[in-house]
């Protein structure tokens, strides 16, 4: 089917004038940045960060305020661009890693592909991150994905932005390429528009740069606008989005100037949130004050920046608040070309056309979210109008708010809209299936996954001068004016066994504090089990490092493998906890200052016999812990 579309869109080219509906094919540049924040330009309200030529390009152009890209992670975000299908149901259910067999399949139809039948010169510079086997005959690469020309990199620049070694150009590999990444792929985008043989046949570039993607390296140049920010981490940050603003100006520049800006598409947009926490060295990125980062399912870890210019077709200086996604970049390229869409196969991305025009989309599927590395309460996610969900890998837990009245995902609402709620939850089910019998299942069988033991190893002995706990591992026990004070260097906890078993509900409650002598709390958490070990026992508590509160069966490699529920505290607070367990009805419900969370209880957890208390590399004051059954 995939050989028969592309031969008849290739006869309708050699048939057909390269005009649409009266006007010239148009030329289309998609250019896309790498973990860049939806606050992370000076257009959408950043307050420090210098990006003159988007800024400008804004004014040009359509600022969509409700840009979501198809995945909160890299390599499923591309796909979806590409294709215009969802990731799960294209293949690239995941960041790709280096030798993995995972890869964007040739049966998939990519845009390139469509547009080079239709006539159009196409090429492809910058991060690719499509395929586990880089230029390797064992997998597809750029040309067999509808490319003619491509420079490329598998994942992320080598050794860093300045400098970089390793991109290859259409098989061969180029070694050291001076100057940074971003500033290289304009060039080579500029090059190649050039050099082509007739410059009046319509073209489509994708320009995707490695900024501002780990490791970030920027010149000295774009961190002079910084000079006064004492910290190194946010220069480099900051310094890298000014670094790839100026070559997005640069590719701009040189289009003004071969004659293609009035007709030519430009979209600009991210493929996913900003790294890491914000706070600490070089991943400082913004959500704008979206709930949270990359990886994450909630708003701050999809939605992202998205600008339009198209001369005579899209209004200068218009902003639009109309939901669209990174497949939706697939449609509206074959609808302003008049390609139809593949019959063959679910096309989830709509065309944005409406949106230039200000007015709503009509959608066949529902924006929708699936990444395995997303914490595990919100791994799957679905917008329909205002309204979005989100559920749990086997969709068992959910949550729902309303986007419009509150994007910051702050009030879950399912139980005030118990109709709403049983429509999208049976929704969300019903397309995440439809979705996962669709696509390759690779995901099933993820060896590198599979391969982490989520056991820890067994703790050494500790020790106990109160004579309060049973049993004691990893950590030494002493008295304090709170009551207890456990010290570990690694993961320690103390524990101690009930007179009777617990097998209904209980609400337990304690505080706990850093040794305000010695440091930060850290990784505070109550222990429940029916056994003694720290793989066996359930902890809710604190990730001061993570800025979340989380619920975890095992080790610290398991972290947050029950509930994270981001929280706004300091580290030298102090923690109120009070803890529900309902173990007739599996449910968990956990207040920590004021922040609720909930989840359901592990399977195996049918009784408590053990209760203490968790650290891992702190020194932390525990109240007596208080049970009320």
């Amino acid at each position: 089917m995939r050989v028969l579309v592309c031969a008849i869109s290739l006869l309708i080219c050699c048939l057909a004038p390269t005009l649409v509906d009266g006007f010239e094919k148009p030329n289309v540049v998609v250019f896309l940045t790498d973990d860049q924040g939806w606050g992370d330009l000076g257009c959408y309200g950043h307050p420090k960060i210098q990006s003159p030529n988007l800024d400008h390009f804004a004014s040009e152009g359509l600022r969509l305020t409700q840009c979501y890209s198809g995945c909160s992670v890299c390599s499923p975000s591309r796909s979806a661009i590409l294709t215009g299908r969802t990731p799960y149901r294209n293949g690239v259910w995941r960041w790709i890693p280096a030798g993995s067999q995972y890869h964007l399949r040739t049966s998939e139809i990519t845009i390139a592909e469509l547009l080079k039948a239709e006539g159009y010169d196409t090429c492809h510079v910058g991060k690719w991150h499509l395929n586990g086997k880089f230029n390797s005959e064992e997998q597809p690469q750029p040309n067999d994905h509808g490319y003619d020309h491509w420079m490329a990199t598998q994942n992320n620049a080598s050794p860093h932005h300045m400098n970089p070694t390793n991109f290859v150009r259409n098989g061969e590999p180029l070694g050291k390429t001076p100057g940074p990444s971003s500033m290289v792929c304009a060039e080579e985008a500029i090059g190649w528009l050039q050099s082509r043989k007739d410059a009046e046949r319509p073209f489509f570039l994708t320009v995707w740069t490695h900024e501002p993607h780990l490791p970030i390296e920027s010149a000295e140049k774009y961190m002079k606008p910084y000079v006064d920010i004492d910290d190194e981490g946010i220069r480099q940050h900051h310094g890298n989005i000014t670094q790839l603003d100026d070559a997005f100006g640069r590719l701009m520049s040189g289009l003004d100037q071969m004659g293609y800006r009035d007709n030519t598409l430009v979209i600009f947009t991210s493929d996913n949130g900003p790294e890491g926490k914000g706070t600490s060295g070089r991943t400082r990125g913004s959500t704008g004050g979206l709930r949270g980062r990359k990886r994450a399912s909630h708003e701050g870890g999809i939605r992202v920046p998205g600008i339009v210019r198209w001369p005579g077709h899209v209004k200068p200086g218009t902003e639009s608040d109309v939901p669209v996604i990174g497949s939706d970049i697939f449609s509206t390229i074959c609808d302003v070309v008049d390609i139809p869409l593949p019959a063959d196969r679910t096309i989830d991305g709509a065309s944005m056309l409406p949106v230039f025009q200000d007015r709503p989309i009509q959608r066949s599927q529902p924006l929708y979210w699936r990444n395995h590395l997303a914490p595990s309460a919100s791994q799957v996610a679905m917008r329909v109008g205002d309204w979005k969900i989100l559920g749990s890998n086997d969709l068992t837990r959910f949550e729902l708010y309303n986007i419009r009245e509150d994007w910051q995902e702050k009030n879950e609402l399912q139980s005030r809209h118990p109709e709403k709620f049983e429509q999208l939850k049976n929704q969300l089910i019903q397309m995440d299936a439809a979705v996962l019998k669709e696509g390759p299942d690779w995901w099933k069988n993820d060896k590198p996954r599979k391969k982490k033991s989520n056991k820890s190893p067994a703790l050494p002995g500790g020790t106990d001068s109160t004579g309060k706990f049973a049993k004691v591992s990893g950590a030494d026990v002493t008295t304090s004016e709170l009551g207890f004070r456990l010290k570990a260097a690694g993961e320690g906890l103390a524990v101690k066994k009930l007179s009777q078993p617990i097998t209904g509900r209980a609400v337990f409650t304690t505080t706990y504090r850093s040794n305000q002598k010695q440091g930060k709390t850290r990784n505070a958490a109550i222990v429940f089990g029916s056994q003694s070990t720290n793989d066996s026992t359930l902890k809710i508590g604190t990730a001061i490092g993570m800025n979340q509160h989380v619920a975890f069966v095992g080790g610290w490699q398991n972290v947050g493998n029950q509930a994270k529920v981001a929280a706004d505290f300091q580290p030298m607070d102090s923690f109120d906890v009070t803890v529900d367990l309902d173990l007739d009805r599996h449910l968990a419900k956990a207040t920590i200052n004021n922040e609720t969370f909930e989840f359901r209880l592990p399977p195996s957890m049918t009784e408590i016999a053990w209760v203490g208390f968790y650290v891992k590399g702190t020194e932390t004051d525990f109240a007596e812990l208080s049970i009320e059954q």
